[in-house]
């Protein structure tokens, strides 16, 4: 942050990961949206998993800064340790089967 030239107020800041089958992104957001988002870290050619995900935070030190993280439900379900993939009833909200293509499109 000194570099960006912004103090660093770790509770203003969240954490958003996005995966998608080839690679993982981590990339600080600004709680106001006052400054730019700060990239992290890339991870090219991983798997979609919880050991990549648990490497990916260890690398950016997670358990030293504890930044609120943001995601969408596929990061959500990994760092849960969740089955991926087409799962019944993955949401605990609704009864949505996400694998029932006939029903829901």
């Amino acid at each position: 942050m000194e570099v960006l030239g912004h103090e660093f107020n770790q509770d203003q800041w969240r954490l958003f990961i996005d995966s998608s089958k080839v690679s993982l992104k981590v990339v600080l957001l600004h709680n106001g949206n006052k400054y730019p988002s700060v990239p992290l870290a890339q991870a090219v050619n991983m798997k979609e998993s919880y050991e990549s995900m648990k490497l990916l935070l260890g690398t950016i030190k997670y358990d030293e800064f504890k930044w609120k993280l943001c995601g969408d439900l596929k990061v959500v379900a990994l760092l849960l340790g969740m089955q991926l993939g087409y799962t019944k009833y993955c949401c605990f909200l609704c009864e949505w089967d996400s694998g029932d293509k006939k029903n829901t499109m």
